[in-house]
């Protein structure tokens, strides 16, 4: 873990968090069933990958694996499967492999096989991996395996960063964590007594971007996750806030108001240097760019209500309003695929996330409430992950952008600010 010096005088070291707990619902009809049978394993490489692969693949609901213990048959060779007894059990589809260990590592064949045309559809030796990190192997098998049923990348191996506030009063502390996709291995970024806000992920992954307080003055901060160096990028005086990459890792979009009414600028990552894109007395920010990064979204309420504009990154014309749907719309959020916003929609009792279609500008709500917000894509854009308020406090959730699979996503103290990591470039 790395403390976060300038923000605190708190806590000590140490990165143990307990793992998220997620629970799914939703999608069990149209769920695809399919059987991913344990791993043969040799001494030395006996890690069950296959219950990750699994599990990733049940979590996503788009999937119904079959019980280990209902399996007629367990294979581990295409050779070997009697695709009669799979047919009987009603599955689809059977993933199947190996595990060996080569030299300091461990290597794993896997096989995706189709149950009713009997043909193999994945067949994959993964690089050996050292056994410490066969985990994150199992969660590309399940991204291929994901692709290849359903023509969407899957989105197993990834991670999300979140804000965990604890206690009450002058005893509350925040946390910056990130964990994988599947609430395993959170590891604490930052931490400080003074409110962390909005962590964003640079497009490359290797970059958190976030609002820390000192003494109650906000700022930008840059963490580099791999060496832990941290930047104060921006610290003007009044608002710093609302960070946002550009698709290149080269800007960021902000909040700044310099003791003022807040607009948005756009600075450079590099050197610092900063270009006003709004004029108005009202309130503009939280910013998102569009995927090809000619376009920013943005909140404001220069209209006398919270709403999403958009305008030209060059600011060639001015802001046009996108959403009329409610009383508020706020904190949108581009699709992977630049076709859609995920936003908050306020009704007038309560907030949840919704989806605008820029193309018909039709806006299809999503959740309940009644107070759900931060919503940020998964990578593949078929997953919102978002924050939502119960009755045990702040937790996490994501919804499947056809509003059919929900995850509840629990942890001891308050969680929010979701962000969704990019996938990892090649």
């Amino acid at each position: 873990m790395r403390i976060l010096i300038l923000l605190l005088g708190i806590l000590g070291w140490g990165c143990a968090h307990a793992d998220l707990d997620i629970t799914v619902t939703g999608g069990e009809a149209a769920a695809q069933p399919i059987a991913v049978v344990p791993f043969q394993t040799s001494p030395g490489a006996n890690f069950d990958v296959a219950q990750i692969v699994q599990d990733d693949l049940a979590r996503s609901g788009l999937f119904n694996p079959l019980k280990r213990t209902d399996m007629l048959e367990k294979p581990t060779d295409p050779s070997q499967v009697n695709y009669r007894d799979w047919r009987v059990l009603g599955m689809n589809d059977i993933v199947i492999g190996q595990e060996q260990l080569v030299g300091n590592g461990v290597a794993v064949r896997f096989y995706l096989l189709d149950v009713f045309r009997q043909q193999q559809l994945l067949g994959y030796q993964m690089p050996p991996s050292p056994p410490d990190q066969l985990r994150y192997v199992a969660h590309r098998i399940a991204d291929m395996v994901y692709q290849k049923l359903t023509g969407t990348p899957g989105y197993f191996d990834t991670q999300i960063a979140y804000i965990s506030g604890h206690g009450l009063g002058d005893a509350r502390t925040f946390k910056l964590i990130v964990c994988d996709s599947d609430g395993k291995y959170p590891r604490v970024i930052a931490a400080s007594k003074e409110p962390l806000m909005t962590p964003v992920w640079s497009p490359d992954r290797k970059q958190l971007a976030f609002v820390g307080y000192q003494r109650g003055r906000s700022a930008i901060y840059i963490d580099t996750l791999a060496t832990g160096h941290l930047r104060k990028f921006s610290d003007e005086p009044g608002i710093n806030g609302a960070p946002a990459w550009s698709p290149d890792g080269k800007l960021l979009a902000v909040t700044l108001s310099y003791g003022y009414n807040p607009d948005i600028y756009i600075m450079n990552v590099a050197t610092g240097h900063k270009r006003r894109l709004t004029h108005s007395p009202a309130i503009d920010t939280e910013s998102t760019w569009s995927p090809d990064g000619k376009t920013i979204a943005f909140t404001s309420d220069r209209g006398g209500t919270p709403q999403i504009y958009e305008m030209p990154v060059d600011g060639s014309s001015s802001p046009k309003r996108l959403t009329f749907q409610g009383k508020q719309n706020l904190r949108a959020q581009f699709s992977p695929n630049g076709k859609s916003l995920a936003l908050v929609n306020y009704d007038g009792s309560e907030y949840r996330i919704g989806l605008l279609d820029l193309q018909t500008d039709a806006l299809r709500i999503l959740t309940d409430g009644p107070l759900d917000e931060s919503p940020s894509f998964a990578p593949n854009g078929a997953v919102i992950i978002y924050s939502k308020r119960t009755s045990r406090g702040t937790e996490l959730a994501t919804v499947s952008v056809n509003g059919q699979v929900n995850q509840t996503i629990k942890a001891s103290g308050d969680i929010q600010e979701p962000a969704w990591s990019p996938f990892i470039q090649q």
